[in-house]
């Protein structure tokens, strides 16, 4: 009864603190939109092409906020709905590293992207498992700063195995412990660093294959490592 007790106080704090993590992430671009709005109707904001933009913008990052909630939810309820076929995870990962390389060379950062020759075969949904590495290269641009490097590679190093390496803020033993928890950011991370959503997802969706996603680093300052462990075919 203890123990049960002690679960049931355990998933209300989460509730509760979830609650609040949403209102919180919704509560800035409500502001802004709302002022904008506001200020227009009143006159005394001018409508203008920009403005209009601004507040689109910020109905967009709404938008994506409930996109990602509801990803989330179905990915910890195992509801993905995944569309199985055969594939080279070598092909699905190389090819969306490569998409995000024009925002890597932007940051002024070196992506290099290591494919095998042999190809890596499993049975997974290729969209989602993109959306892995998507997750994992757009979070490494965003922690690395200018002159880093970004390393993406596929192998068979004593299991099978996807890596994705930073030479970027680092994370230490605290950020490892929570780093895969919904909404958390490693604190004094730059601007920019997300709504702390996209690893949980990726571990969910890692999951859903029958995989691990896990999480190395040496400590602040010191880079960090993302490796996806999935069954591959023999």
């Amino acid at each position: 009864m203890n123990t049960l007790g002690r679960a049931l106080a355990d998933t209300e704090a989460r509730r509760v603190r979830l609650l609040g993590e949403v209102a919180h992430e919704l509560r800035t671009p409500l502001t802004v939109a709302d002022g904008y709005v506001e200020g227009m109707i009143d006159g005394v904001v001018e409508p203008s092409t920009q403005r209009l933009g601004q507040v689109a913008e910020e109905l967009r990052r709404m938008r994506r906020l409930a996109d990602d909630l509801s990803l989330l939810s179905r990915a910890e309820e195992g509801r993905l709905g995944l569309h199985l076929a055969p594939l080279d995870l070598a092909v699905v990962a190389g090819a969306a590293a490569e998409r995000l390389r024009p925002q890597a060379e932007d940051a002024g950062l070196d992506l290099e992207v290591d494919r095998p020759t042999d190809p890596l075969p499993l049975t997974g949904d290729a969209d989602r498992l993109a959306q892995v590495v998507t997750n994992l290269v757009g979070n490494a641009v965003r922690a690395t700063p200018p002159g880093g490097r970004i390393s993406v590679a596929c192998g068979r190093d004593g299991g099978d195995l996807l890596t994705v390496s930073d030479t970027g803020e680092g994370l230490t033993q605290g950020d490892l412990a929570l780093v895969f928890e919904r909404f958390y950011r490693v604190p004094g991370a730059r601007a920019g660093a997300g709504t702390g959503i996209g690893l949980p997802i990726a571990r969910g969706i890692v999951a859903a294959h029958g995989g691990t996603l896990t999480a190395t680093s040496a400590g602040r300052g010191l880079g960090a490592t993302f490796t996806v462990r999935l069954p591959l075919h023999s």
